[in-house]
């Protein structure tokens, strides 16, 4: 069997100095926000190429925590509308909602599955204040051009980079293509905590400043509270452990890589369209994603065959009983895409001969 995502076997090559590290967390014995985190938002800021990194319990919080933030600091007012993919995980969306503020949801780019930037100008109007552009799959989003839209039209540039950890592009890495960008450290994503986490970036001070508060209770000193807050902190055992595997992150990512690379040249099979990729570094393939017409068809074929799959996402978040308030739109592009996509394996473990073993399946269906 070729497992979809080898978790154990990812994170069993740093066993020891996970062990080691978890020693000296529980010596010290200061397990919230301690010397782990600092530490670890230092390392991150600077590979991200940032100012400031500010740790959290999850990615969806560090996205709503940006919205909630610019809120507090007069640049979003409740209410506001605020252009999200409507091809995305739902945290997206639900980031929008927390914030008591207004999604606006765009169709995607049917080739990178990520905003389209035509959809974008057309739902521009002047209520709209902010746009949320989502690196799906790990692939960037059209980030030179939706920075230069949201300058002329005094926009907020968001980023939700949950799967984009290292991507980079001309203008930066994942994490500095915005006014401020959220991450996801969940165990699968390319930088993986053993547990909950996010963090977010930014070269912002003042925001920088807000969410120092805002994740702590809305307090710098303990039981001085200045603002209203929440509890939303990076876990520091699970900082040392991020710490550990960021140093890795480069070379899982070219892995990654070369395997995609693989993929693309040698799957060959009318019936399967596989991903758009221009060979750069835009892309980490947090998830290679194809597309197949009748996807409940080759499920059974790849479970026949032992190999493991994943469908990012099944189920379209305006069609889901969650946000039944969107189910009226119509948006066939996003309807399209959650109805054929499957995710095949790809990670930094995978060997050779199950890399082509998963080809030579994939090419025989």
């Amino acid at each position: 069997m070729i497992s979809f995502l080898d978790l154990r076997k990812i994170n069993n090559r740093f066993r020891e100095e996970f062990q080691e590290a978890f020693s000296r967390s529980l010596d010290a014995s200061h397990f919230i926000l301690g010397d782990n985190v600092s530490r670890f938002e230092s390392e991150f800021s600077q590979y991200c190429g940032t100012k400031f990194c500010i740790g959290t319990a999850n990615g969806l919080d560090a996205l709503t925590l940006i919205l909630i933030g610019y809120i507090q600091l007069g640049k979003l007012k409740k209410g506001d509308k605020i252009i999200v993919p409507a091809n995305t995980f739902i945290a997206t969306i639900l980031s929008v909602l927390h914030a008591d503020l207004e999604p606006v949801l765009v169709e995607p780019n049917p080739d990178t599955y990520n905003l389209s930037l035509q959809e974008v100008k057309e739902s521009l109007t002047k209520d709209v204040k902010a746009i949320i552009m989502v690196h799906l799959y790990g692939q960037l989003a059209e980030a030179e051009e939706l920075r230069y839209l949201s300058h002329q039209h005094d926009l907020l540039l968001i980023e939700d980079a949950a799967q984009a950890h290292g991507a980079s592009c001309i203008l930066g890495g994942a994490g500095n293509l915005s006014h401020a960008a959220a991450f996801s450290f969940y165990p699968s994503k390319n930088l993986g905590a053993l547990g909950d986490g996010g963090a977010i970036t930014t070269n912002d001070s003042e925001l920088y400043e807000v969410l120092s508060l805002l994740r702590n209770y809305g307090s710098k000193e303990k039981y001085k509270n200045e603002i209203i807050g929440y509890n939303s902190r990076l876990d520091d055992v699970q900082a040392t452990f991020l710490s550990i595997k960021l140093k890795r992150l480069d070379d899982d990512n070219q892995r990654r890589c070369v395997i995609a690379k693989q993929y693309l040249s040698d799957i060959n099979n009318p019936k399967i369209k596989l991903p758009f990729y221009n060979g750069s570094s835009n892309h980490v393939f947090y998830a290679f994603v194809v597309e197949v017409e009748h996807r409940a068809d080759f499920t059974k074929f790849l479970d026949k065959h032992n190999i493991g799959w994943l469908i990012h996402y099944p189920i379209a978040p305006h069609k889901q009983d969650a946000l039944h308030r969107f189910s009226h739109l119509k948006l066939p592009a996003t309807e399209q895409i959650h109805k054929r996509i499957i995710s095949l394996p790809i990670s930094p473990v995978m060997a050779s001969e199950e890399v082509r073993s998963v080809i030579e399946v994939v090419n025989t269906y």
